[in-house]
This record gives C-alpha cells, structure tokens and sequence, in this order.
C-alpha cells in the first residue's frame, strides 16, 4: 500500500478534511499524520514525511522549492484547497512530482456568505447585538433592504456566477465587472468596474487574486463608491489595499466592509481592520462548512484512487511532468 502524509494540525484535519474522507482514504494506503501540532516549514516537512510517496496538504503548508529538492520519496503533492500559489510548481515539475488542486466545493458556502453579509451590514445587525452584548440597548437605526438594492460582483468567476441569480432572485440589480468573460444571466447586466463601483450600494469583491489585480480596491477605486455603500470582500486579501479601505473608512467615503479574507495569517483579515466598528470580519470561514471541506477532502482521496489505478487524477497542475509517478507502489 502507498505510505500517505497529512500535513494538517488536529483542528485543520477535523475542519477541513474529516472522518469519512479520512476513513475512505485509509482503505487506500498507510495514512500518517502531522503530529507536531504545528505547520511544517520545508525542514520539518521533509523529516515528517520521509517515506511517504503522497502527501496531502492543508492550505496553509507551502511546498518551497527546498522541499521537493529534499524529497526523495514523494511522487505526488496533493492540496486540499483550490489555491496553489505556496506551491513551486516549477520546482516539483523538475523533479518529477505531480501537483494536485481540489475543486471548488465551496460556492454556495461562499455565495451564501455573501447575501449574510449584506444583510448584517444593511441592518445593522453586528452592531445592535454588540451593543446588546455589552449590556447597552442600541439606537434603532433605518436599514437598507435587498431587494430594490444594486449588488455590483467584480469577478464573474464560479462563485460570481451562482452569487448573481441569487441577488436577482431576492430583487436587487445585479452589475457584473469582468474583462474576462462575458456575462449572459437573466437579469445580469455586465458593466464596466468603474459604472459598477459608482452604482452599487454592495461591492462584492470575487476577482481572482493575482499580479494583475493586487490592490485591485485601491484609493482610486473606494473614492467612486457611492458614500452609503458597502464594501464586501470574499476572495483574497491581495486585491485590497488595506490602507486605502483603512482611510475611505476613516473619511465616509464608504459606509463599512465586510471581510472574509485579509493580509493577516492564513488569509484572514488583518486585526487592525476587523476590529473597527465599521467592519464585519470573519475569520476566513465562508467556504468552512462541512459540506464544502468533505468535497475538497474527497477530491484528493479520488485523486489517490486514481493514482493507485495508473490514472492522471483530475486536478494535476503539471501533469506532463510527473515523471515520478511509475515509483508508486500500488
């Protein structure tokens, strides 16, 4: 049987992997777990997991080039998460390892979040029950209702599109912004960034994180929202110059955030934003529902399954470069 690593801590391996993936994935191998109780560095990598010929990897576990050089028994590097910009993927291809990605279970989690936040912010609701918490009865304040609402969606990737119907179906105007792709929904008018971000009362910020659009949400880009409007983020802290939302805040040029994601460890909003009063943060959890971590975790037990059946498994970033893959034992 092939000898399996799990790079997760004990909370990441119950959140974001769970027992029947777990139990699927030890009828296909010796399954061996992370037991320091904290992320491995490349070092510590390579000494938990000498041996093992796949490893299955928590997001937040990078694999640096000083890794896979040092990993003499690893035929493939599997990451449950769609995200693989900790990953060298250049660094693996030379040495002949396979890189996987999961799928994005996590849609309607992340879209589902999206309406939640819109309401919480547009009626106040964080703020009343924080005041009521500390043994105070708020003022009542008028709210905004969804409905007759614009909802703009910079980024009409997986999640943007599931988002749009459902603004459609709660009766707001739904602006979509994205060079990329041309938008086709019932109700959905494609606009350009700027006509979006002057005419939306929620901003909801979906865009892909990379080179082309770190900081995407610059100074230039709060200054055309609307002063009433609300400023959502659910895709990666990269894409917002936290400055720029610190000072827009600061000076009512937007009237709050809601955050998911952030600069801060494993993607989380930085502390300095979240705890203002005019923002909603979670702490990197719209996509942290079970049904959303069994889907990911399940699409690396495939991709184990497959492996072991001489198959390229779905997901392989580099698939023309494994050429490691013959050293398994199945």
């Amino acid at each position: 049987m092939a000898a399996i690593f799990l790079t997760h801590i004990p909370d990441m391996l119950a959140n974001y992997y769970g027992e029947r993936a777990l139990a699927e994935l030890r009828t296909l191998g010796d399954v061996r777990f992370n037991d320091t109780g904290k992320v491995l560095d490349a070092k510590a990598l390579t000494r938990a997991s000498a041996g093992c010929e796949i490893i299955i990897s928590d997001r937040q576990t990078p694999g640096p080039a000083e890794f896979f050089e040092a990993a003499g028994d690893l035929v493939a590097f599997l990451r449950v998460a769609v995200d693989i910009r900790n990953i060298d993927v250049a660094a693996a291809s030379s040495e002949g390892i396979l890189v996987t990605h999961a799928t994005p279970g996590f849609i309607p989690s992340v879209a589902e979040m999206a309406i939640g936040f819109m309401i919480d912010c547009g009626r106040h609701i964080t703020q009343a029950a924080t005041e009521y918490h500390q043994g105070r009865v708020p003022q009542a304040q008028m709210g905004r209702q969804l409905a007759g609402a614009t909802m703009g969606i910079i980024g009409y990737g997986v999640i943007g599109e599931y988002l749009a119907p459902l603004g459609v179906a709660l009766g707001m105007t739904v602006l979509v912004a994205d060079p990329h792709k041309t938008v086709r929904a019932a109700g959905v008018r494609q606009v350009s960034q700027d006509e979006l971000l002057t005419s939306s009362d929620f901003v909801v910020c979906l865009a892909v994180a990379n080179e082309a659009t770190e900081n995407l949400m610059n100074a230039a880009a709060f200054a055309k929202m609307k002063k009433t409007a609300y400023f959502i983020n659910l895709s990666r802290g990269n894409l917002v110059d936290e400055a720029a939302l610190a000072n827009a805040l600061d000076l009512n040029i937007v009237a709050g955030a809601c955050l998911d994601v952030g600069r801060a460890h494993d993607q989380m909003p930085s502390p300095a934003l979240a705890s203002r009063a005019d923002v909603i943060a979670t702490p990197h959890t719209a996509g942290l529902t079970p049904d959303a971590a069994e889907h990911q975790a399940f699409d690396t037990v495939k991709q184990v399954r497959e492996l072991l059946a001489s198959r390229m498994p779905p997901g392989a970033a580099n698939a023309d470069k494994a050429t490691r893959l013959s050293r398994l034992k199945r």
